[in-house]
């Protein structure tokens, strides 16, 4: 396991870095994901629709996920057209419900992935949580940002 001492002589974090981080994290979630039958849209999907204030429409939902993965609206809406075939989400009217199963699918998915989350971050000082947090919100801003000028 390595610790927080050995991080002291790493480079400085680079695109490099940041997607070796975010493919080792994201293929831990998928092992814990395919376990469930969840795919990982599927799992940001609900997400989305369970977290919301207020009750989502079709739209609301491809929009948000878009705004996370960056996605095509036509696959998100396949991945809710799964949802709703899995009675995870239900239509009501406009809007599209999670179903009790979809929480109680999002408390298992949580409960598994909880333990190996807890190893993965443990131990990293605050203050470097902190900082991280500050510089990938930064870059996330500045991607998006780039993003929508080259599809603007």
């Amino acid at each position: 396991m390595t610790t927080a001492a050995s991080t002291t002589t790493a480079p400085a974090a680079n695109a490099r870095a940041l997607g070796l981080a975010h493919y080792a994290a994201r293929g831990v979630l998928e092992h814990v994901l395919a376990q469930h039958g969840t795919t990982f849209q599927q799992q940001i999907a609900l997400r989305a629709a369970t977290t919301a204030d207020a009750p989502q429409t079709s739209d609301d939902l491809v929009n948000q996920v878009r705004g996370s993965l960056k996605a095509d609206p036509a696959d998100i809406r396949a991945t809710l057209d799964e949802l709703l075939a899995k009675e995870l989400l239900v239509e009501d009217g406009a809007h599209l419900r999670p179903t009790d199963a979809a929480h109680e699918l999002l408390a298992a998915i949580g409960a598994d992935s909880g333990p190996i989350s807890a190893r993965i971050w443990g131990g990293i000082p605050e203050e470097d949580l902190i900082a991280a947090g500050r510089v990938l919100t930064l870059i996330t801003e500045r991607a998006d940002a780039e993003l929508a000028a080259l599809t603007a």
